[in-house]
């Protein structure tokens, strides 16, 4: 039986939430830092990493969390990193880094430890940046965390600010015909909060691109684009697979991964402590595979 879901965070919690928030945005920075990412061709960026956490199918509590690191141009994966962890906060519209940033830090920490010549220069995170309801979404949060440039890349329109994903929003997505055309979202306030992206030329939905941390929004949207060999960035959809990858290593055909879905629909029980079950960073050729549950007996 699943785990139930978690009710709604006490008044006081969301308020010392929101505090946070405020206090990190402040050490945000929305412009380029590095030479690289002035450059048109990007020269000097030699690894991107991604991150991605998910979810045990009717389990509401275990997760992976997981981190990629992929060579530049080549999108290769030179290492990874997937961890078996217990959610400790649950889901709240707007709150999302306080219930999936603390494992991505660690496993950040993890490679600058393990194997810092493998440390990306940049990250690519499944979320918003600054589109957000308070400016300071899950990729401005580890950014921050991290100090690592970071980047949001969202499947979905956050509707905030004025932003609505309305007949007119749709007819602007109708416009885009090749991989690489865009247009900015700026929402009632007059800011540009991100920029509405068409990654591939097969792709029919728009990826939603913001800032998230040392990196201006058009450096951001050049660096999502070039690492698109399909609708989703090669190292968030890198990050995805191996995570669910490892589920089913871990956790054997009985407890699969979750279908992917909204995070919004993922509402998390609180659980006492953050432990995390298992699983070390390391190159993917020099980590051991667990056995297959579904393999054949030798």
């Amino acid at each position: 039986m699943a785990r139930e879901a978690a009710e709604r965070p006490p008044e006081e919690t969301l308020s010392l939430w929101k505090r946070e928030q405020a206090r990190l945005k402040a050490l945000v920075v929305d412009r380029d830092t590095e030479a690289w990412q002035r450059d048109p061709a990007f020269s000097g960026l030699q690894r991107v990493g991604g991150v991605d956490v998910s979810f045990v199918k009717g389990d509401r509590v275990s997760a992976c969390a997981s981190l990629v690191v992929l060579s530049y141009p080549e999108l290769e994966v030179v290492y990874e990193d997937c961890h078996m962890v217990s959610l400790t906060a649950p889901y709240v519209s707007g709150f999302l880094a306080f219930r999936e940033v603390p494992f991505l830090v660690d496993a950040v920490q993890r490679l600058r430890e393990q194997a810092p010549g493998l440390v990306p220069q940049v990250l690519l995170v499944d979320g918003n940046g600054l589109l957000h309801h308070r400016g300071f979404g899950v990729a401005c949060h580890l950014g921050v965390l991290t100090d690592l440039p970071c980047v949001g890349v969202a499947k979905k329109l956050l509707q905030v600010d004025g932003l609505e994903n309305n007949a007119q929003h749709k007819e602007k997505i109708g416009l885009l015909q090749t991989g690489g055309d865009s247009f900015p979202l700026m929402g009632g306030s007059g800011a540009v909060l991100g920029t509405a992206l068409k990654s591939h030329d097969r792709s029919t939905k728009p990826l939603y691109v913001s800032v998230g941390h040392k990196i201006s929004l058009e450096a951001a949207v050049r660096l999502t684009r070039g690492c698109c060999r399909f609708r989703i960035p090669e190292p968030v959809r890198q990050a995805d697979i191996r995570s669910r990858d490892h589920i089913r290593r871990t956790l054997g055909a009985s407890r699969p991964p979750a279908p992917k879905q909204d995070r919004s629909q993922k509402v998390q029980k609180p659980k006492g402590g953050s432990k995390e079950l298992e699983g070390e960073g390391r190159p993917p050729e020099a980590r051991r595979k667990a056995p297959d549950p579904r393999a054949p007996r030798q």
